[in-house]
This record gives structure tokens, sequence and C-alpha cells, in this order.
């Protein structure tokens, strides 16, 4: 071949790998959308019913993390092909770590189930919840949510982009498995061993700020509350740490941010990093050694993520992540409704 053959076939070669490629590898949208589409393509007209509402209805604000009934389309009413479309739909929006701790939170109710024989709430594995708001695909924002006992995952989407990814909760009962065939089993340890880590590594002068209780409150703070608010006290600056314990704290942040799929959490980490991260902080109460009721939050201008193991003798623990402007999306939908006109 001449080199003028090879040129034009290299040439060619790149046109087609150009064109090829945004359609082999759509964006998180466009992938949330097209799984969304299929599972609700699947539905009866009952189910659609229940599973699906418009995007400004106030239920999309409704979320929660403990074992109730809630509005949406469980896998309890879908048939096994449908849940199977329902998990390819949760899977868009998680990485491989993420999905693999939402599920196995799922079953652990039937652990709290043979724990409590049948003594407590409802406990079934199959009552978690799917909700789409809006239309996918419509060029319109839209959501959806993925919701149970210890899990509540809320997404807004816009075309190709994931608007917001928050409230992001999850949580743990039993944090460890004591008995049974499942002995060992920690869904949430990484969590809870990046903040032991952490907090031992500090001085004792750094204890001294960044430890603002000696006792730990039951439940994460920001609760199931609409808009996450600034807590404090803020516990110890990021720009008071030494190097190492910087990029610590910056491994904690990413193990919450990266229970989500690659481009959210990488749009997290931006948006943390450009707003300073040395004024982010770290805040710690209760005990200090294993078995010892115990919590931490670290948050920033942006965000705030949230870690407690209090309750059934600090063996039960709840984690979530809040952006403090753009929690389902509020933020960028509205500089988006700002910038773009719609007809009234």
């Amino acid at each position: 071949m001449n080199h003028f053959r090879f040129k034009h076939s290299c040439m060619l070669a790149a046109f087609l790998f150009s064109v090829a490629v945004p359609k082999l590898f759509a964006g998180p949208g466009a992938e949330m959308a097209s799984a969304a589409t299929n599972f609700l393509n699947a539905l009866t007209p009952e189910q659609l019913t229940q599973a699906t509402f418009t995007f400004t209805d106030e239920e999309r604000f409704d979320w929660h993390f403990i074992p109730k009934a809630r509005k949406g389309l469980p896998f309890k009413s879908m048939t096994a092909a449908q849940q199977k479309l329902a998990h390819a739909l949760l899977s868009t929006g998680l990485s491989q770590r993420g999905y693999l701790k939402a599920v196995t939170i799922m079953s652990l109710d039937q652990i709290l189930q043979e724990l409590e024989n049948g003594k407590g709430p409802v406990r079934d594995s199959d009552l978690y919840y799917f909700t789409v708001f809006g239309e996918p695909g419509s060029g319109k924002p839209w959501g959806w949510r993925v919701e149970g006992h210890h899990l509540s995952l809320n997404f807004v989407v816009h075309k190709d982009e994931v608007l917001a990814a928050t409230p992001a909760f999850y949580g743990s009962n039993p944090a460890e498995v004591r008995t049974g065939p499942r002995k060992g089993l920690s869904v949430l340890g990484e969590e809870d061993a990046l903040g032991h880590e952490f907090v031992h590594s500090l001085s004792a002068d750094q204890q001294k700020v960044a430890i603002i209780a000696t006792n730990s409150p039951r439940e994460v703070i920001t609760a199931n509350n609409r808009k996450a608010q600034l807590l404090g006290p803020a516990g110890l600056a990021v720009a008071k740490m030494n190097s190492k314990q910087k990029d610590a704290l910056l491994n904690l942040v990413k193990n919450y941010a990266y229970r989500h799929r690659p481009e959210v959490a990488e749009d997290d980490i931006k948006k943390i990093q450009h707003a300073g991260f040395d004024k982010v902080s770290f805040a710690w109460a209760g005990g200090l050694e294993p078995g010892q009721g115990h919590y931490y939050r670290v948050q920033g201008p942006t965000f705030v993520l949230e870690f407690d193991d209090t309750q059934d003798n600090a063996n039960h623990i709840h984690t979530v992540w809040r952006d403090f402007a753009n929690d389902f999306g509020e933020d960028l939908l509205r500089k988006h409704y700002e910038e773009v006109p719609h007809a009234k």
C-alpha cells in the first residue's frame, strides 16, 4: 500500500470511529433513559400507574430509609423478567461496588426477619420500590428512584446528563452479621474502617478539635429532610491536616462518591475540589474503640456525608450523601430553566 492510500485509509478509519463511538458508548443519561424505557415498556397498564408520576409531583421529594410502605412498584409485584429489567435500571446509576452494596443491603431483610422471628416491622427483600418521574428520553428533565428499607437512591436526568444523584442513603442492619451461614458479612465495613482509621491518625491536639461530642447521635442528623443544612460544629478543617491526612480524607470521600457510577462520582469530586478541599472538615462523635457507638461526618461548601453506628448496640449503620444546593437536581434545574426559554 502506498503512502497516499495508507493515509487515506487512516483518515477514513478515524472518521468512521468518530461516528461510531457516540453510538456505541452512550452517556450516563442516555443509558438511564434506555434502561428506564425498557423497564416501563415491560409493565402492564396497572403497573405503569403504580410506577410512574409526573416529574413535578411532590412524591419525588418524599424519600425515606425506614421499613414502611412506599409509592412505586416493588420487586414483589413484578414478574421475574420485569425484575431483571429493574435491576438493569438500578445498575445504570451505580458503580459495580455500589450495585453490590445495594443488592446486599436488600438481602439483609431476610436476616432481620429470622433474627426478629416476625416480631418487628415487615421485613421483605422484595419490598424495594422503583419509581419513574416524567418521561425518559423525551428531551425534558425526568427522574427515577429506588427505595426501601436502608436504601434510597434518587436521580435526575436531562438528555445525556445526570443532573443529580442525591440524596443517596445506604444502611445496614445488622452492620455485621454475627451468626448463621452469612456470619462475618459487613456491607458497610469499609466506610466504618476508614472512619476509625482516620480519627486515629489525628494527633491529640487535632482530636480535641475533631471530636465534637463523647456520645454519638442515634441517627444521621440530616435525616430525611428535603433540604440538607450545613451542620455544626464543623470539626477539624482539612487546612489543619498534614498531607497524608488530606490524602486519607479524600480517599474516604471518594469511597462514598464512587458508589455511584464513575461519571457521576467524578463530577462530585470536581465540584468539591473547585469549592476548595481545604474548606472541607471532619467531625467525630462517640467512642473511639470497636463496638462503641460512633458517628462521623465530612462536609464542605457543596456536600455533607454522614456515618452513624449507634443503634442496636452499635451494630446498625446509616450512611448518607447530600448535596447542599442540588439534592433532587434543584440547583441545576433552576439554572436550566433560567437559561432555556420554556413555554408558559
